[in-house]
């Protein structure tokens, strides 16, 4: 693998606007750490989103799945596998992987320790632009839906059409990239967080399919699909 491949997209802030914008964004040290360890310290953080347009869109990261690299089978990095597509789950932690799945939807990943371990990010509880965000969700769609505020970004494809993320975001560092960036949120009290199994991997086997790697606030709206009996094991 030539190490120009590996190479982070550069796209900086540029102007004293958007570096005051992004001050308060979690630096490398934050990402880091293992990939399971990340994938929890990531729910309740907020993903800030800057546009061209001026748009600012914040959401809280309440749902989360961790893919090991080479040892999970569930993962685009299974056995070391090398790809365009994937090789910003090589790239230093906090690194953005945004790929296509079926054809027409996004998924938005962040690359954390480990060779090819990747974080998803499944759903977000939307704080700011919520309206620009549903009307993004309905710009696919033939008659317009009203969408809830925890109907807006709840599904990991979701949350990338309000995002506007697509495959052309991978590659970019979230510690200096202007358009995106990872943020505390002071104002969340302590919560809790449910362990659970990965969803839409059944066909990587039983063993990868059943591994407690998808996390999420309990008690939260906008998390895709809740496990009761995970809760149970919690509440």
């Amino acid at each position: 693998m030539m190490k120009a491949e590996l190479t982070q997209l550069q796209d900086p802030p540029v102007t004293l606007c958007e570096k005051e914008l992004s001050v308060g964004r979690l630096k490398y040290e934050f990402f880091d750490i293992p990939c399971e360890e990340l994938a929890q310290r990531l729910l309740g953080k907020i993903l800030v989103r800057y546009l061209e347009n001026g748009t600012i869109l914040k959401g809280r990261i309440v749902e989360t799945e961790g893919y090991l690299g080479s040892i999970d089978k569930a993962s685009h990095s299974y056995q070391n596998k090398v790809t365009p597509r994937n090789l910003p789950m090589y790239m230093p932690p906090g690194t953005t992987y945004v790929y296509m799945t079926y054809g027409m939807y996004h998924c938005f990943n962040i690359s954390s320790q480990g060779d090819g371990c990747a974080v998803l990010i499944r759903a977000l509880d939307p704080l700011e632009g919520i309206e620009y965000m549903a009307d993004q969700r309905n710009t696919l769609k033939t008659k317009k839906i009203d969408l809830k505020p925890h109907e807006v970004c709840n599904g990991p494809s979701k949350l990338c059409i309000a995002y506007q993320l697509n495959k052309q975001h991978s590659k970019y560092s979230l510690c200096t990239w202007k358009s995106l960036w990872i943020e505390d949120d002071d104002a969340l009290e302590d919560i809790k967080i449910v362990k659970s199994a990965r969803i839409g991997i059944d066909s990587c086997g039983p063993e990868w399919a059943n591994k407690p790697l998808r996390y999420y606030i309990y008690g939260n709206k906008s998390v895709s699909k809740r496990d009761k009996k995970a809760e149970m094991e919690i509440s």
